[in-house]
């Protein structure tokens, strides 16, 4: 039997998606022989129907664990709240709006036996091209001041022992989440790999992420970085 797994999806107003999005992750974790499994939906103050979606969802599947935001509270928010739901040795994400096959989680099954957080990247990334300069921009500079080596820090398709947040506390409120756990991740020693996934073009919805958000996220950078680097937010090595 496999090791038993969170799945965690954050959502916010993919009435579009989320059924089928967590039809998906079910009929996968059905396929994976573990020992148990959860599937944790936060939806981040939806104003659509996502929430009454996920409520029936979970009525029809006790696998199937709802958490409701009363309000939009962002993306890292989401899923801070589902990792610290999350009651599996693994934690698994991926996002709601069905640009990765969560089939794919299989092949990073066998990499967590060795590794603390297995990484995906995208061997082909189906986003408009203003959003792929930018993503390609934020990572060089991420990677330089972190000194990660990860090619695709923001990809939404990770797996983590769950040892990693018992250790790493979240304090990002936007997309800058992936390079802060991965960040912290680094200087606590936790082992990194990474594994080629498949992008597809949205099926539904929109994106939130916005060109506006270029100057934040940096703002964020640099925050992280004297936290980690500087003990200005109280990060302590761990033993």
């Amino acid at each position: 039997m496999g090791k038993p797994i969170s799945f965690v999806l954050p959502a916010y107003n993919e009435e579009d998606n989320i059924e089928r999005a967590v039809t998906a992750v079910v009929e996968v974790a059905g396929t994976l022989d573990l020992d148990d499994y959860e599937v944790i939906v936060v939806n981040d103050g939806s104003t659509d129907g996502t929430a009454e979606i996920m409520d029936r969802l979970a009525a029809a599947d006790p696998h199937v664990r709802p958490i409701h935001q009363p309000t939009n509270l962002g993306y890292a928010d989401a899923l801070k709240a589902g990792f610290a739901a999350a009651r599996m040795g693994l934690i698994f994400y991926t996002d709601s709006d069905l640009q990765f096959d969560v089939r794919e989680v299989k092949n990073f099954l066998p990499a967590s036996e060795d590794y603390d957080i297995v990484c995906g990247f995208r061997i082909y990334r189906y986003d408009p091209l203003t959003r792929l300069f930018l993503a390609w921009g934020y990572n060089l500079l991420a990677r330089t001041i972190f000194r990660l080596r990860v090619r695709d820090i923001d990809c939404a398709f990770k797996l983590f022992r769950r040892e990693v947040f018992d250790v790493i506390e979240i304090r990002s409120k936007k997309f800058f989440v992936d390079t802060e756990i991965l960040a912290k991740a680094r200087y606590h020693g936790f082992r990194m790999t990474e594994i080629g996934v498949r992008h597809y073009p949205r099926a539904g919805g929109a994106s939130t992420v916005r060109p506006s958000h270029v100057f934040s996220t940096l703002r964020e950078l640099a925050r992280i970085w004297a936290e980690i680097y500087l003990g200005l937010g109280g990060e302590k090595r761990g033993t």
